[in-house]
Formats: structure tokens, C-alpha cells, sequence
């Protein structure tokens, strides 16, 4: 199962609108470290279905909404809840530091 790739007006409706609990990962197809992050999500995601969203966004696509946060860099990880921001990781993460995440987002 692959992540679904928001847009600006998905990441609206999903983020503001809707209030889902969820992470969105701002990463580049070129990316070498986003090339190791994303299969990390994706095999976290089935676990959280219908509890917590998994979402992209393509900072080449999308340049607007990766600067709308004052990004720096890709992968970032942005965390969401209530169409309110939690927090962030950037780089290089591990499972259990996105579990550990989650859980405090759920919580």
C-alpha cells in the first residue's frame, strides 16, 4: 500500500477540514534518504487504518505548500491533529521513533 499524494487542496481538506489525525511526508523523488523513509511509512501504515492518515506531498510538485512551512530540506515528516500542528522530523527516521509519535498523537 502505497502513501496517497496530497495536492494543496487535499492537504486542506484533509489537514483543516476533516481534522484527521495524521503525518505528511515532504520528500523529492530524487531524494536518496526519502527513498529509505517512505518504505518505513508505508510498512507502518496498515497498522494505523482508519486511525491515522499517511499522506505525501512532492516538493517538486508542490513548491508552494513546502515553503508555506518553512521547510528546509526533504524528507521532513509533519504531524497533524484536529487540523492542528504536532510537530515534525526531519531526516533519517526509524519505525519506532514514527510509532512513538503516533502514540502521542492518539493518546
Amino acid at each position: 500500500m502505497s502513501l496517497k499524494q496530497l495536492k494543496a487542496t487535499g492537504f486542506e481538506e484533509v489537514v483543516y477540514h476533516n481534522g484527521e489525525s495524521c503525518l505528511v511526508i515532504f520528500s523529492r523523488k530524487d531524494c536518496h534518504v526519502c527513498k529509505e523513509v517512505v518504505p518505513v511509512l508505508e510498512q507502518l501504515q496498515p497498522q494505523y487504518e482508519k486511525k491515522f492518515g499517511f499522506y505525501y506531498v512532492d516538493v517538486e510538485e508542490d513548491k508552494a505548500l513546502f515553503q508555506r512551512f518553512s521547510l528546509k530540506g526533504v524528507p521532513q515528516i509533519l504531524y497533524f491533529k484536529g487540523g492542528q500542528y504536532q510537530g515534525k522530523q526531519a531526516g533519517k527516521v526509524e519505525d519506532d521513533q514514527v510509532e512513538e509519535k503516533i502514540a502521542d498523537i492518539l493518546k
